[in-house]
């Protein structure tokens, strides 16, 4: 008499059809293999969001910045503390007020964060590679409209960040 393979789970799993959960499921996969992309940078991707809100806000204060991403005070002072400890961001007064610090990449911080753009672009393209131009576009709209639904504003901060520390 021949052995039987054992079912796994899965087999006799029927599959879950759910919005949230494979949004959950993709979520998750798409985050982890994000920071092994960023990993030979030696760059979370929490510090890649904030690299490049800094970089699209140059000069803007520390705690201006911190409101806008809905980032607790705590944790953005923490995260700069270590960009600026690694050279890459620099806080430097407020022309007026010398209580505000405001936020600028240093030239290490520049090239860092176009390296890690560079490797963000090309995982996208992996990411949507099985969609067309025209259905990469539609995925985008869907999925904004997903996160207006659920009250995620657009430009608010990536979740490695808001997750450490979040004011709302």
């Amino acid at each position: 008499m021949a052995a039987r393979k054992p079912k796994t789970a899965e087999a006799d799993t029927p599959p879950f059809r759910s919005a949230a959960f494979l949004l959950s499921s993709l979520g998750f996969t798409v985050s982890r293999r994000f920071h092994e992309v960023l990993g030979p940078l030696k760059l979370e991707p929490g510090e890649f969001a904030l690299l490049r809100a800094v970089s699209a806000g140059d000069g803007e204060p520390q705690n201006a910045l911190a409101e806008r991403l809905h980032i607790s005070p705590s944790w953005m002072v923490a995260i700069v503390d270590e960009l600026e400890r690694r050279g890459l961001l620099e806080r430097r007064p407020h022309a007026r007020d010398r209580r505000v610090r405001n936020l600028h990449l240093t030239p290490d911080g520049k090239k860092l964060l176009r390296q890690a753009e560079r490797r963000a672009r090309e995982f996208d393209r992996q990411v949507a590679s099985p969609l067309s131009e025209i259905e990469r576009l539609q995925l985008l709209d869907l999925l904004q409209r997903v996160a207006s639904g659920l009250d995620l504003p657009p430009g608010a901060a990536h979740a490695a960040l808001r997750d450490r520390g979040s004011v709302s």
